[in-house]
């Protein structure tokens, strides 16, 4: 059978079988897995190789932002499946150089070419979900990804503690290109959602000038901005947590990964109280009365951090539930975003990953320039960076409705 044959129709995937969700909900964690994985080992990568572990975060997301925007267009004229074929050989190929290098320096050039090809899953799985679902039930499905998703950043940091404690940092890399040879394998089980009446005729010039028009559009541009600043706060955290934990705290690597997984075990429940709560009220409100709850969380934690109160169990607490909201956070901004430009979804999908995962372009920065080797620099640009992200929903309005 021809590789690129469809063996699922468009009528299965409408109705939501395990399969189809499995698939795509491990595209959506390609990001959380290619970084999280290894955030145990970031304090030896830096010890051993003498350079900023922080800054193969950056590399990664610097090129997973560009990408994106490149990426975007391509599946809006050539539909959604061929890029991720694509996108998966060259993450396999990123994967072996970051095993294969010796210095700080070449890991941040073979993440940047990592992430050319992993960012295609999360943005064409969002973009997948949008060609086949209305608005509620494209946030239904969203919600019912990340739970599943959220397998990866649990057993991620504790299979690289693992890891780290039997073998050599090199070692997990050479897993992430296994798990990419997987991941093409599975795609041949995954149909083409876009047909092709619906692909764009436009010239690929024509489709760079739509992200203009895209950021334009006020509601677009406002769930897009609210989904970006919360993730800066969240990269602040998977940046800034190893060091903080491990070297300031003393928590043993191994204990790390519990930890950071907790914080993954709140957005599951909170993804899985979503589903219901968007056939009663509108995204806008949900993601409104979300952003207010977690960043009154990192006011809190900023303080505690500041007058030294409640130490490592005050900053496990409060992360807990920033974390928590983004179970809510992630599936409503970007459903009501997607929902505003429904004629050009592959590259609202495209920018709204590039923004979102680019965002942690600065944390990772701020922590490495500022950094004063203790969790205040992490929490004021957490606190800082989800006010902002609640001040863009400020405006909503605060009728409930059902079924929308």
């Amino acid at each position: 059978m021809n590789q690129l044959q469809q063996p699922i129709t468009r009528k299965r995937l409408q109705q939501g079988g395990w399969g189809f969700i499995v698939i795509l909900s491990a595209l959506m964690a390609f990001t959380s897995l290619s970084t999280d994985i290894y955030l145990p080992a970031m304090p030896v990568m830096g010890s051993e190789l003498r350079g900023n572990a922080e800054l193969t975060i950056t590399g990664f997301l610097v090129g997973f932002a560009i990408a994106q925007l490149i990426w975007g267009p391509i599946s809006d004229r050539i539909g959604r499946r061929r890029p991720l074929f694509i996108g998966m050989v060259l993450f396999v190929i990123g994967s072996i150089g970051c095993a294969c290098s010796t210095s700080i320096e070449q890991i941040v050039f073979w993440r940047v070419f990592q992430a050319l090809g992993a960012c295609t899953g999360p943005m064409l799985a969002r973009a997948m979900i949008r060609d086949l679902f209305a608005r509620t039930r494209a946030a239904q499905m969203l919600s019912t990804l990340v739970v599943v998703m959220a397998i990866a950043p649990i057993v991620g940091p504790l299979l690289g503690g693992q890891i780290i404690r039997v073998s050599i940092w090199p070692m997990i890399f050479w897993l992430l290109a296994v798990i990419g040879i997987a991941m093409f394998i599975s795609l041949l089980w995954l149909p083409e959602t876009l047909p092709v009446e619906k692909r764009v005729k436009a010239s690929f010039t024509d489709a760079f000038r739509n992200y203009f028009s895209l950021l334009k559009n006020p509601n677009y541009r406002r769930f897009t901005l609210c989904v970006t600043f919360y993730y800066v706060s969240a990269y602040a955290f998977i940046a800034g947590s190893p060091l903080i934990y491990i070297r300031y705290y003393g928590i043993d690597p191994q204990h790390y990964g519990w930890l950071f997984a907790v914080n993954i075990i709140g957005v599951m429940a909170l993804s899985l109280v979503n589903r219901k709560l968007v056939q009663r009220f509108r995204l806008e409100i949900l993601v409104k009365y979300a952003t207010r709850i977690a960043a009154l969380a990192m006011l809190v934690m900023a303080v505690a951090v500041k007058i030294q109160w409640g130490g490592s169990l005050a900053i496990v607490v409060l992360v807990f539930i920033f974390f928590s909201m983004n179970g809510i956070v992630a599936a409503t901004s970007t459903a009501a975003a997607l929902d505003a430009v429904p004629t050009m979804t592959g590259s609202a999908s495209a920018l709204i990953g590039a923004l979102q995962y680019g965002s942690g372009i600065i944390s990772s920065l701020l922590l490495a320039w500022l950094s004063d080797g203790t969790p205040w620099t992490m929490a004021w640009i957490m606190a800082l960076f989800t006010v902002a992200s609640a001040a863009m929903v400020t405006s909503v309005s605060a009728k409930t409705v059902s079924g929308n």
